[in-house]
């Protein structure tokens, strides 16, 4: 394993923009210009495996100087090598500023630093009232998984600016949040989200994703997961016979195509509920377990990660692009973040050996509610 973490750590080194500039990073071989999600992730896996504790102080403090350079006068980051362009375009709030300000929290938090300006682009959500109606307007149906990442955007920076901001109001709107999305759009029978026909692969796949995007708020403010019996039975029965949890291929597929996300929001809510209960606990050990090994697989000979085996991805954007089987930044870090998960689940696993560093900050790079920083 320790090779292995030179590997990811080597390839993260490698997208440096320019040696000797603090948190200008490239996306992958394929891109030309640096990126601040790309300076999140490398911020975020080099954090996982404890290298950042290891650097000077005035390395990180110029770091996340950079990364607040990007912040508008709303309290959002904005990226101007993508900015409304491709995926970005409009601001839209599944994949927007808000999205990537989600990253930079933690990638902030991971280097010591926090943001400066408070975020005055929360204010219509931070009455409950309006929070409810908010999320009543939200589409359960087709387009569930995207609702899943605007409530998780929205709710992620609320429980930032009540922890970081001391903002009364925001955490108030965070429980409104939680406390209407354990009573609406749930089933009882399957504990996941939404309108979707679970009993077809693909589409429970996919309200397991959306799923995901909620869970981790509820996870991070120590609150009980509705229905977690029926999540756990639904969320395994999410996982494929290559051991990642995509289904967008054939059933006669020997190595059916799995993306770094698909993979991530099974494995997530597994590893963290066999914190909260016993029931299925060997069934979810050995579905990490299998999960561990498909992970392991999308490393590639540059050190760094895939979104999808044998496939190209561009994350929205030209400068956001990972070529076939080459390592690019965001599978880096969210499959090395599936890894530290299953390491903090099964400390007899290999994986578990490793001294994975967890963040004091809501999103996803915390572990299981606590509010004090994890390092294994």
């Amino acid at each position: 394993m320790n090779e292995r973490r030179q590997k990811t750590l080597g390839f993260v080194s490698a997208q440096c923009f320019v040696e000797g500039v603090a948190g200008a990073y490239l996306y992958s071989t394929a891109c030309s210009e640096p990126t601040l999600y790309s300076s999140t992730y490398a911020a975020m896996t080099r954090s996982l495996y404890g290298e950042l504790n290891r650097m000077e102080d005035g390395v990180r403090i110029d770091w996340a100087g950079y990364i607040n350079s990007f912040q508008d006068d709303d309290g959002l980051y904005r990226d101007p090598a993508i900015w409304d362009q491709g995926w970005y375009a409009g601001d839209p709030l599944w994949c927007g500023r808000s999205h990537l300000t989600c990253h930079v929290v933690t990638a902030l938090a991971c280097l010591g630093g926090s943001a400066p300006k408070p975020m005055t682009f929360l204010d219509p959500w931070r009455d409950a009232d309006r929070m409810r109606k908010w999320l009543g307007e939200r589409d359960w149906g087709e387009r569930v998984a995207w609702t899943g990442n605007e409530i998780m955007n929205i709710g992620t920076l609320l429980q930032y600016a009540r922890d970081f901001h001391n903002d009364n109001a925001a955490g108030r709107a965070v429980s409104a949040m939680l406390d209407w999305l354990a009573e609406n759009h749930i089933g009882a029978e399957t504990g996941i989200w939404g309108d979707l026909d679970v009993t077809d692969p693909v589409q429970r796949s996919q309200a397991v994703q959306a799923a995901y995007h909620w869970w981790p708020l509820f996870f991070y403010d120590d609150r009980p997961i509705p229905h977690i019996e029926r999540a756990i039975d639904t969320v395994l029965s999410t996982q494929n016979a290559a051991g990642g949890f995509g289904w967008n291929a054939p059933s006669s597929s020997e190595r059916p195509p799995s993306s770094a996300c698909e993979d991530i929001d099974s494995i997530d809510p597994l590893c963290r509920m066999m914190q909260r209960t016993d029931y299925r606990c060997d069934d979810i050990e050995t579905a990490l377990r299998h999960a561990a090994k498909w992970v392991l697989t999308n490393q590639m000979g540059d050190g760094g990660f895939v979104f999808v085996l044998d496939q190209p991805f561009e994350y929205g954007h030209p400068q956001l692009r990972g070529e076939t089987n080459r390592g690019a930044m965001f599978p880096t870090w969210f499959r090395t973040l599936s890894l530290a998960l299953i390491g903090k689940a099964l400390p007899n696993h290999p994986l578990g050996q490793i001294r994975w560093t967890f963040t004091q900050c809501p999103g996803m790079q915390f572990w299981c509610g606590t509010m004090e920083e994890e390092d294994g």
